[in-house]
């Protein structure tokens, strides 16, 4: 079993004390865009993650959270989470709060994240890799993400330039 889904089940096990709220097939859970402060832990059923209109996953596996990179981050939603199919969830309205009250959480959120992210990364290793020897634009795409990969923080909060360099307009 992997670390993701041992991480599931202790969040679902966690909750389970949380009270469920269903949705239809074609409900949208979370809006791209404003943060809404509001947590989501699947407990049954499946969602779609859109970025506009392009699927990223669908995710139908118990413990799966949703909301947790705006609630984190105090960003705006970066992806639309829409049931597919009958969907239980608990919904948690100040996740920011929930997630400072509740430790234990944080750390297989953490851990999913963790595994998010090593699933990105091989992805932009691989993108890199495939495009590096190209002279036309396309070329671009291993410094494009190497500047991806390596920002680190909100844009707010990032170190402006060196002294006497100029800002990268990538970022």
């Amino acid at each position: 079993m992997e670390p993701q889904d041992t991480s599931m089940q202790a969040v679902l096990a966690y909750t389970r004390d949380l009270a469920k709220v269903g949705y239809d097939a074609g409900d949208v859970l979370i809006t791209e865009g404003p943060s809404s402060g509001v947590l989501y832990i699947l407990v049954e059923g499946a969602v779609e993650v859109l970025r506009g209109d392009v699927r990223v996953s669908l995710v139908d596996e118990p413990g799966a959270v949703f909301g947790e990179i705006s609630a984190l981050l105090g960003r705006p939603h970066s992806a639309t989470v829409r049931a597919i199919q009958p969907t239980v969830v608990h919904r948690i309205e100040d996740a920011e709060s929930f997630l400072q009250m509740r430790p234990e959480i944080v750390f297989h959120v953490a851990r999913i994240l963790a595994s998010r992210l090593i699933d990105a990364t091989t992805y932009l290793a691989d993108l890199k890799h495939q495009f590096s020897d190209r002279s036309d634009h396309l070329g671009m795409v291993d410094e494009v993400l190497e500047a991806l990969v390596n920002q680190q923080l909100p844009a707010q909060q990032q170190p402006g330039p060196a002294p006497g360099t100029k800002p990268d307009p990538r970022l």
